[in-house]
């Protein structure tokens, strides 16, 4: 046979031999798969902006350092987290509409427990820059923007009036909720960076403190912790109070005096918090709120608890007035749109003491002459990097518009300290960009295997109503794993090999552990079988000239 015969054309073949890395299959397709990062609903929602599912993932590998590492990147209070915050990324988790959301809550306490456990701590890698931030206020805002200011390498300054950090979280926040070992912990943490605390010290001029210190910028988290407060016509021998002092004195050896008959007036968090507090002092508590129970600002679950231990409820009721030892109750009904209107009758209750729970408001009075700052209806305005009218005067927390929370001013603490830094650097502040939405749509869940969700133990009801024990207790580290692994990962691949064993042509490549893998569009005919199969909606179809 001569030496080139086997590269001639076989009788009747229109094709070219040895030509099949020419003609690649891929030639054909009009769409094309890609892999892409979608921001799952639980980060999207989540008002301190830590990236859940990525510290899930590392979490039910069993790598919980690693996880609680990724959480401390945006927050640095798991531990506290994990027991005051009302999980809105849990309401919006996709798994809700599979069976019960993720525990991520629970989730994150047990790593942020784990870490006070075993001593986990955190360093600052940036180098010093020189510059000196003062940051009025040590609650949650302020500790977080003091931390992040921290890690960027920023010298920051905690100025507060009260004795001890924390603010709300320690004056406002019962010890049934959040132990005072665990906050006190996180927030050593963050003083071990080298953030000073100057404790006892009211700000009562900004620009004159920020001048004395030689501060480059300024944070204010001064919160809200001033009671509002309603006009009750009472007499001399009322006793009447407001929530804040109440819970604010529970941090004291020195208990109020609140008598044995104790009406707080009221429908929110803080009023719950007052009246299960009160019942732990022996005292017999009624919660008295104008609205419905479905109308109160209080979430569902903090009233059922308060129920449990024995909290009287009293809807569609107002305080008309009030002498020593009663009260006088005016009925409510709603109207044709659902709003309470007076009845006219009335009704007498004993009472020995009446705390007003009816909101706080911020005290800035010590920012009168800062020029450009504005106040509007009480709040501070500022624009989306958080900054005042006054150039390098920052503020987040309860005092300026939006939600009143430990999570959402932790996130404004945050964002407020990323933007300080850009702004001392001369450079404009950017949000980190966020991917398109991993809606449920997305997701194969025939890929997922039903997991009830775990519920956490709760104390003994003798302990809840005579003690302030904590309540709600946390998982053990069997629970957290199985809680962990049932995050189904929404819009972000985790490497199940799926792909790689649906594809036709070969054409999914893995890339090891931890890499992911890569499309050889050479050989894809973009059949898009990949993309239907992905359990979590992490690949995408596209044209082919994108």
């Amino acid at each position: 046979m001569p030496e080139n015969m086997s590269d001639k054309t076989p009788f009747a073949i229109t094709l070219t031999p040895k030509t099949s890395l020419k003609n690649h299959t891929g030639a054909w397709r009009t769409l094309k798969p890609a892999y892409n990062f979608h921001e799952p609903p639980c980060s999207a929602t989540c008002p301190a902006g830590e990236r859940c599912r990525d510290w899930l993932f590392l979490a039910e590998n069993g790598t919980y350092e690693a996880a609680w590492r990724k959480i401390m990147e945006e927050n640095p209070f798991p531990a506290t987290m994990g027991r005051v915050c009302y999980h809105t990324c849990e309401g919006a988790c996709n798994r809700g509409q599979l069976d019960e959301a993720v525990g991520i809550n629970s989730v994150e306490r047990f790593l942020g427990d784990e870490a006070l456990k075993l001593g986990w701590s955190v360093s600052v890698a940036a180098k010093p820059t020189g510059k000196k931030v003062l940051v009025v206020g040590a609650g949650p805002a302020g500790l977080s923007a003091a931390y992040h200011l921290a890690m960027l390498g920023h010298e920051a300054t905690v100025v507060d009036s009260a004795a001890e950090p924390g603010g709300m979280m320690r004056y406002g926040i019962p010890k049934y909720r959040l132990p005072r070992d665990v906050l006190d912990k996180e927030i050593a943490r963050i003083a071990s960076l080298g953030v000073k605390f100057v404790m006892n010290h009211e700000v009562k001029d900004l620009g004159e403190e920020m001048k004395a210190g030689g501060y480059d910028a300024a944070f204010l988290g001064v919160g809200a912790k001033l009671a509002r407060r309603a006009y009750i016509p009472a007499g001399d021998s009322a006793h009447i109070l407001d929530a804040v002092s109440v819970l604010r004195s529970m941090e004291g050896e020195d208990r109020p005096m609140l008598g044995r008959r104790v009406v707080v007036y009221g429908g929110g968090n803080t009023a719950v918090d007052v009246a299960r507090s009160v019942k732990r002092l022996g005292a017999e508590p009624l919660i008295v709120y104008r609205r419905t129970r479905q109308k109160a600002p209080a979430h569902s679950f903090e009233i059922e608890e308060a129920i449990e231990e024995g909290v009287s409820m009293k809807w569609l009721s107002t305080i008309a007035d009030a002498e020593g030892g009663a009260i006088r109750i005016e009925k409510m009904e709603l109207d044709e749109e659902g709003n309470p209107k007076p009845t006219g009758e009335y009704e007498t209750i004993e009472a020995d003491s009446v705390v007003l729970a009816l909101g706080q408001e911020t005290d800035l009075t010590f920012l009168k002459d800062v020029k450009g700052l504005e106040i509007k209806d009480g709040s501070i305005v500022v624009d989306p990097a958080m900054m005042t009218g006054c150039p390098g005067v920052f503020a987040g927390g309860d005092d300026v518009p939006g939600a009143r929370n430990v999570t959402t001013a932790i996130g404004h603490g945050k964002r407020a300290a990323r933007a300080i830094s850009a702004w001392l650097s001369g450079i404009p502040y950017e949000e980190p960009r966020r991917g398109k939405p991993a809606d449920f749509a997305r997701l194969n869940t025939w890929y997922y295997s039903d997991a009830p969700k775990t519920v956490r133990p709760m104390l003994d009801m003798v302990r809840r109503q005579t003690t302030f024990e904590e309540v709600l207790k946390g998982l053990t580290e069997e629970n957290a794993l199985y809680e962990a692994r049932r995050c189904m990962s929404c819009g972000n691949c985790f490497e199940c090999d799926n792909c790689y064993g649906v594809c036709p042509d070969n054409a999914i490549v893995k890339l090891g552990p931890g890499r992911g893998y890569r499309i050889n569009y050479d050989f894809c005919k973009g059949c898009g079988i990949c993309a239907n199969e992905c359990p979590c909606g992490a690949i995408d179809m596209k044209k082919e000239d994108i």
